[in-house]
């Protein structure tokens, strides 16, 4: 069972002086301040986040599931995590005061990318070779849906643990025929070592039958019960971000590059258009706005987590998603 900490919650109101109340809202990231990243550092640049009343400030992750954990205990009010991810850890911890309250991955980045020339080219090569996979990774997280998906017989494929930074150099030195990891990082990250693209296959696994949703905007719900403005102001600056970037993504890449210096620019701005392109403004969001959810999307998600995972609680998508904070009044909107 999950226990609630007794300390409080890290974020708290700071007053200076006169000046009006600012409330802390530090942000846990999944990854590192990669392309996909340089929208919440549009939001601080542009002011969305003080125009909120807030005072934000972006750490770094190590994996899709490390936020989960920090949000929950308090340690973070809002974070960045794979939605499946949080249905496993609230099944696992019930009662755990977190919640996705704004979907960002409409389509998820889960992806297999493997080497066409050690004969990884669709679902059914992966049989009989050797996938890398690090253990905290959201996209590893799914590959039993997608394998059961695709017929796919687990027994036959030789599954190698590896670490964040070692998984695509062991790709590119073709020590493994794929890897498991989102579609914008590893496909990237390999053909920087040298790898032509021509060579690399992105099975992105929301193409092969798997209806799942991917990264959310994650909340702690005490947090969130004690400033719902806040949060809804949070989500509403973090929109903001990403319309802004919509609009001038090499400015977008400019602030990432404040945080960063001796990150690879084009590299940054070549992920960050393909997150973009493939896994934010999907026709849903640009029909329907960003952040929320189909709700029979959502339901269906479920049934396919539990195609491979046995849940030890009725499971309720109420519990993973709620729309409770996101704002109503257009800034939702991306065209």
């Amino acid at each position: 069972m999950f226990h609630r900490p007794l300390a409080p919650l890290a974020a708290t109101l700071l007053m200076t002086g006169a000046a009006a109340a600012q409330t802390s809202m530090p942000f846990a990231l999944d990854w590192r301040f990669e392309g996909p990243a340089a929208p919440y550092f549009v939001a601080v640049d542009q002011g969305h986040f003080e125009a909120e009343g807030l005072e934000v400030e972006v750490t770094a992750g190590e994996g899709s599931l490390d936020a989960i954990p920090k949000v929950a205990t308090g340690a973070f009010p809002v974070g960045f995590a794979d939605i499946n991810s949080l249905v496993r850890f609230l099944d696992q911890n019930p009662g755990a005061p977190v919640i996705a309250a704004m979907m960002v991955y409409d389509k998820p980045a889960f992806a297999v990318i493997g080497r066409k020339s050690l004969g990884v080219s669709e679902p059914a090569d992966l049989m009989d070779k050797v996938l890398g996979a690090p253990p905290p990774d959201g996209a590893w997280a799914q590959f039993p849906i997608f394998a059961a998906e695709n017929d796919l017989d687990m027994d036959r494929i030789t599954i190698e643990p590896v670490g964040f930074p070692t998984r695509e150099p062991m790709l590119a030195e073709g020590k493994v025929a794929a890897v498991t990891g989102f579609s914008f990082t590893s496909y990237l990250n390999t053909m920087r070592l040298g790898v032509e693209g021509d060579d690399l296959s992105v099975i992105l696994m929301a193409d092969h039958g798997v209806d799942l949703y991917g990264n959310a905007v994650i909340v702690n719900t005490d947090f969130a019960a004690e400033n719902p403005e806040a949060v809804t102001g949070f989500l509403r600056a973090v929109a903001a971000g990403w319309k802004d970037t919509a609009a001038d993504p090499e400015a977008a890449i400019a602030a990432l590059g404040s945080r960063n210096p001796g990150m690879d620019a084009d590299l940054e701005l070549q992920r960050l258009t393909l997150a973009m392109e493939q896994n934010v403004m999907t026709e849903w969001v640009m029909e329907n706005g960003m952040g929320n959810v189909d709700p029979d999307r959502l339901a269906n998600a479920v049934e396919q987590i539990k195609l491979t995972y046995e849940f030890q609680n009725d499971p309720d998508p109420a519990l993973y998603f709620s729309d409770a904070w996101l704002p109503e009044d257009g800034s939702l909107t991306m065209e």
